[in-house]
């Protein structure tokens, strides 16, 4: 998400005479630096933002973003990294997989690709974004490029034109929120020609909540804002570092009332005793799923045995979702390196991951198919 509001940013400042591209990577088969979903804007002048590799392939999806600019004509491109042939595009990079980005000319109307963008930044919850990628001999409407938010079934039937296979999407569109994972759909269209659709998983920012005000809050903020998650701190605004202000999303008052989703990561580091143990009393009454105490391990079970005296009993999913010694074992020492484990770990479990090596993880990097 935070490519997307840095995208969106650029767009806002830029003067709209200005022809524009917007290069998106639509499937990935095999290895790629950049997943699906990752999108570069390009300008008709050479500039652009944002990313579709490590850095590889965006000289040549420059030139055919400018292309299609002057064409004011969409293409589907195919970076093959697996191609021996000297001329293919990818060849000597080693990353052995095939790339399909998606390059449109960007037309300064309230529903193109970044307005519909924009308006899925600050959803709670996940969205699915439908973009066609590929269009053989199918109706104008279905034209590559086009983006619209996901609603509901009745809606495919209201917004495509007749003869489009909506039950096939609609059933693709429940795998990739079932999955979580984006997913790319080929159709065949019941009067004649087919079209190919990237549907879109676009979870929320993950919000981070940092319980205390010491000056280790803000490395723990500053990293958090590189990573693009939304931070809040809770604590007493009077004695926290102006440096704090600079970086956090908001300050609250450390008894102000708690907002929590399931994109949200607490972390209680107030390195006060008492003030811990009301912020985990009170964090255990929300859905939070992500609860993370700073300090040892035994310093957590004394909170517990008193919280146990009151009555409170943590359920399997409470201790589930509280990591205490938070964080991911790298031998962290000083403030930043204990920010980075954190983050890591709270980057693991959005993601399902254990956090471990990847040299001894089996299979791929990236889940596929």
């Amino acid at each position: 998400m935070k490519e997307i509001k840095s995208i969106i940013k650029t767009y806002d400042e830029l003067d709209r005479n200005q022809k524009l591209a917007l290069a998106t990577v639509v499937r990935v088969e095999g290895s790629s630096y950049r997943r699906a979903g990752a999108r570069m804007l390009v300008m008709e002048d050479g500039n652009w933002i944002g990313g579709i590799s490590g850095g590889c392939l965006e000289g040549d999806a420059l030139r055919k973003a400018q292309l299609a600019m002057f064409q004011d004509k969409p293409s589907l491109v195919t970076y093959d990294t697996t191609d021996d042939d000297a001329q293919s595009i990818g060849v000597g990079l080693g990353c052995n997989g095939i790339i399909d980005v998606l390059i449109a000319p960007l037309k300064d109307e309230p529903d193109n690709a970044l307005e519909v963008l924009r308006r899925c930044t600050d959803e709670r919850q996940p969205n699915i974004l439908i973009t066609i990628s590929h269009n053989e001999d199918g109706p104008e409407a279905l034209y590559p490029g086009r983006m619209f938010r996901y609603e509901s079934a009745e809606q495919l039937k209201a917004v495509l034109p007749e003869g489009t296979p909506v039950d096939a999407l609609q059933a693709d569109v429940e795998t990739a929120l079932s999955r979580q994972k984006s997913v790319t759909g080929h159709y065949e269209l019941e009067n004649s020609g087919s079209v190919s659709a990237f549907i879109e998983f676009l979870a929320p920012t993950i919000r981070l909540l940092l319980f205390g005000g010491n000056y280790d809050v803000f490395p723990m903020a500053q990293l958090a804002k590189d990573l693009g998650r939304h931070v809040t701190v809770y604590a007493n605004p009077h004695k926290l570092s102006r440096s704090v202000f600079q970086q956090a999303d908001e300050i609250k008052a450390k008894d102000e009332p708690v907002e929590v989703d399931a994109y949200t990561a607490c972390i209680l580091m107030a390195h006060d005793y008492k003030t811990d143990l009301n912020n985990l009393r009170r964090l255990l009454q929300t859905e939070v799923p992500y609860i993370g105490m700073l300090g040892p391990r035994k310093r957590t079970n004394k909170m517990l045995d008193e919280l146990t005296a009151e009555g409170i009993t943590l359920s399997e999913s409470d201790q589930e979702r509280l990591h205490s010694p938070v964080g991911l074992d790298i031998g962290a020492l000083s403030p930043e390196e204990i920010a980075l484990s954190v983050l890591a770990e709270i980057r693991a479990y959005f993601s399902g991951r254990q956090g471990g090596f990847l040299k001894h993880r089996l299979g791929t990097i990236h889940e596929r198919g």
